[in-house]
C-alpha cells in the first residue's frame, strides 16, 4: 500500500514517470494552517527535473494544483490555483482549482501533470525479450507484477513519485515551523571519494552552542538556508561544491554515474516527541530515509563513528539548558531530546548508465546489455535532499501528533 507515514499524518502517492501526473493525498493536517500553492511550489523547485544542471536533463515545470482540503471565505483568492480541463473533441471540462486557504481538516489532494516525456526512449525494455538494467527494479517489477508493468522511465518506481513526499513533507513543515519554529535543511557531504570539509551538523552546532541551548532565531535559520541554496549544487561547503559538480560532469561525460552521501538536519525540534522500542521515532525516521530510492545506508548523529569511541568520551554531557553535546543526533531511546535531528544517508550510483554490462532479457536469457536512449541522474544525490528533508517532516510530523494523544484535555472537547 502506497503509504508514507502515519498512521496520523501520512501521504498518499499515485502515477508513474510517464504518465499523465502525479497525485498525492495528504491525510491528518491540523485545520488553521495556511497552504498555498506558491509555499509548496518552493520546494518543489528543489526536486523538479531540469532544476539542476547536475541532474537529468529532463524538464518539468511541476506545477502544483489542490482540489481539496483547504477553504477561506475570499473566494477569488482560494480560487487563485489556475483551471484544469479534461476534454475529448469538442467537449470539454474545466475547473478552477485552490490557490490559497487553510486546512480544513480533510484530506488535501494535489496534482502534479508531467508534460516532458519521451516514452519512446524505453522500448528496449517492454514485453518478456525486454532488458534489464543492472541495479535496477527492471527484473523485479516485472515478475512481481506478473508482466503486468509500466516500464516507461521506469514507471512507478521512477524518482518522479517523489513528489507526493514533498508535497506532503511541505504541508509537515509549514505546520512544524509555525508552531515550534522547526527547520530542516540537507547537505551534501560527499560524492564517490569527493568528502566535504564543512558539514552542516558542525554549522547548526556552532549555532546551537552561540544561542545556548535557545531555539535558533528565524534570522539565522534564513541566512543558513541562502548559504545552502546559493552554491552549485546544494551544500554548505562552496569549495566541495565546486569540485564535485566538476566530479559529476566528468562521470556524465564518461557515460557513467556516481554515488553520494547526504546529510539532513532539523533545529528546533520539540522534545519530548516519540516512543520507546516498537514505535520508536529512530525507527521511523530511519525507515522514511532509508526507504528512498537509491538510498543504501542510514546514521544517526555520529553515525558508525561512535564504535570507535569508549563510553566515557561518547556519552553527551548534560547542563540545565540541554545537552552540551550531539553525538545522539537528537534521539535517545526513540524519544527526541530538544537537540538537532541529524541523519546522514548514502545514495549507490545511479543504476542506469551508458556503458556496455552484463545483464538479462526479462526472460532471463543473457545479454550484452547497451542502454540505446534515455535522460538519467549521473548521481541521484544532487536532488534528494529536499525529499530526504520532506520524509524527515512527514515522520516529525505524525510523532508530534501522537504525542498530543497522551495529553488529552476536556476544555478541547466542548461545544456549548
Amino acid at each position: 500500500m502506497e503509504i508514507l507515514g502515519g498512521p496520523l499524518f501520512a501521504v498518499a502517492g499515485a502515477g508513474e514517470s510517464h504518465g499523465p501526473g502525479i497525485t498525492t493525498i495528504v491525510f491528518g493536517c491540523p485545520p488553521g494552517l495556511k497552504i498555498s500553492t506558491a509555499a509548496i511550489q518552493t520546494f518543489l523547485n528543489r526536486r523538479r527535473p531540469g532544476g539542476s544542471k547536475h541532474g537529468t536533463p529532463r524538464h518539468e515545470a511541476d506545477r502544483v494544483v489542490f482540489l481539496s482540503g483547504i477553504y477561506q471565505d475570499d473566494h477569488h483568492r482560494l480560487l487563485s490555483g489556475g483551471d484544469i480541463a479534461v476534454g475529448s473533441g469538442d467537449t470539454e471540462i474545466r475547473t478552477q482549482t485552490y490557490g490559497e486557504g487553510f486546512a480544513t481538516g480533510e484530506p488535501i489532494a494535489a496534482v502534479v501533470l508531467s508534460a516532458s516525456k519521451k516514452s519512446r526512449h524505453y522500448d528496449q525494455f517492454r514485453g518478456e525479450t525486454g532488458a534489464v538494467r543492472p541495479g535496477h527494479t527492471d527484473l523485479v517489477k516485472y515478475h512481481q507484477s506478473r508482466g503486468f508493468v509500466d516500464v516507461r522511465g521506469g514507471g512507478r518506481s521512477s524518482y518522479r513519485s517523489t513528489i507526493s513526499d514533498v508535497i506532503g513533507g511541505s504541508i509537515a513543515r509549514l505546520h512544524l515551523a509555525e508552531t515550534f519554529g522547526t527547520a530542516i535543511f540537507s547537505s551534501i557531504v560527499q560524492v564517490g571519494k569527493l568528502k566535504a570539509r564543512h558539514t552542516l551538523q558542525d554549522t547548526v552546532e556552532t549555532l546551537r552552542h552561540q544561542f545556548d541551548g535557545s531555539p535558533i532565531p528565524a534570522a539565522e535559520i534564513s541566512r543558513l538556508q541562502t548559504k545552502l541554496a546559493q552554491n552549485e549544487l546544494h551544500t554548505i561547503d562552496a569549495e566541495f561544491a565546486r569540485e564535485a559538480a566538476a566530479l559529476i560532469k566528468k562521470v556524465r561525460l564518461a557515460g557513467d554515474s556516481v554515488g553520494a552521501m547526504v546529510e539532513v538536519v532539523a533545529v528546533n525540534v520539540p522534545p519530548l516527541v516519540g516512543d520507546p522500542l516498537y514505535q520508536s521515532l529512530k525507527l521511523q525516521l530511519m525507515g522514511l530515509l532509508g526507504g528512498l530510492h537509491a538510498a543504501q545506508s542510514v546514521e544517526v548523529g555520529d553515525g558508525s563513528a561512535v564504535v570507535l569511541r569508549w563510553g566515557s568520551e561518547n556519552n553527551d554531557p548534560i547542563r540545565q539548558t540541554g545537552y552540551r553535546r550531539n553525538s545522539h543526533g537528537g534521539l535517545l531511546g526513540g524519544i527526541t531530546t530538544g537537540a538537532p535531528l541529524v541523519f546522514r544517508v548514502g545514495f549507490k550510483p545511479t543504476s542506469t548508465i551508458n556503458l556496455p554490462q552484463k545483464s538479462v532479457q526479462k526472460n532471463l536469457t543473457e545479454i550484452d546489455f547497451k542502454l540505446e536512449k534515455g535522460r538519467h541522474d549521473p548521481c541521484v544525490g544532487v536532488r534528494a535532499g529536499i525529499t530526504l528533508e520532506s520524509r524527515l517532516a512527514i515522520g516529525v510530523m505524525n510523532a508530534v501528533l501522537m504525542h498530543t494523544t497522551g495529553h488529552i484535555h476536556p476544555q478541547d472537547f466542548r461545544l456549548f
